[in-house]
């Protein structure tokens, strides 16, 4: 049976494209038919910069539904919040086409993995966010969270959105950023895997480490 997951992050910045590919290239590696979607892409033109990232690191080259669109219907040249970036280019998202490229995507895979665009609550118009569009569909979410100083109040917020919205948390992914301070990192692992454990007993809790080592999270 197909299956989609939403790979969100706490900010823009924590990692999500990084372990997108990477969980990817694991699960393509042990045999799963998988693909990754971009939900929005801004600050590039053509071929989604994320989606070819993915790519890179799954070590496959670019698929005919990254040529046609498919994996990522909307990219943006400029570099901001999907709302804004598409008002600059005097257009709107539409959710609908995203749905369908997603679905479209599950007739052929068994695994989508769809990255989103900055953290959860990145508006997608001007009255509904990336959190409402992935509350609405009900695929399970994989939230990518890192070791950066800050990271706690950002991960906090975002579970307790998840929780607010009743999005399905399937596993959270502590990203150990090469150049975070090691006893704040590590700290801060402790404390996120205490609080996940605690609130979200069904939740899975790794680190970049296991996905890098080859997990599949069981997907």
């Amino acid at each position: 049976m197909s299956q989609a997951f939403f790979i969100s992050g706490i900010d823009t910045d924590c990692g999500k494209t990084f372990i997108t590919g990477h969980l990817a290239r694991n699960l393509y590696n042990n045999g799963s038919s998988v693909i990754t979607q971009k939900l929005v892409q801004t600050g590039c033109k053509n071929i989604a910069e994320d989606i070819a990232e993915h790519r890179r690191i799954m070590e496959i080259p670019l698929q005919a539904v990254d040529t046609n669109g498919v994996s990522c219907p909307y990219n943006f040249a400029f570099p901001a919040s999907p709302h804004f970036s598409a008002l600059l280019e005097n257009t709107a998202i539409d959710t609908t086409v995203i749905t369908q490229s997603t679905k479209t995507l599950l007739e052929h895979y068994n695994t989508v993995l769809i990255e989103t665009a900055g953290g959860l609550a990145v508006p997608l118009s001007k009255t509904e966010l990336s959190c409402d569009y992935i509350a609405r569909r009900g695929h399970s979410l994989i939230l990518v969270t890192s070791s950066k100083l800050g990271s706690i109040n950002h991960s906090l917020l975002s579970f307790l959105l998840c929780k607010q919205l009743r999005i399905p948390m399937y596993a959270v992914i502590y990203n150990i950023l090469p150049d975070a301070d090691e006893a704040i990192s590590e700290n801060t692992e402790e404390f996120l895997r205490n609080y996940v454990r605690r609130e979200f007993p069904k939740t899975r809790f790794v680190t970049s480490k296991e996905i890098l080592m080859g997990s599949t999270l069981d997907l």
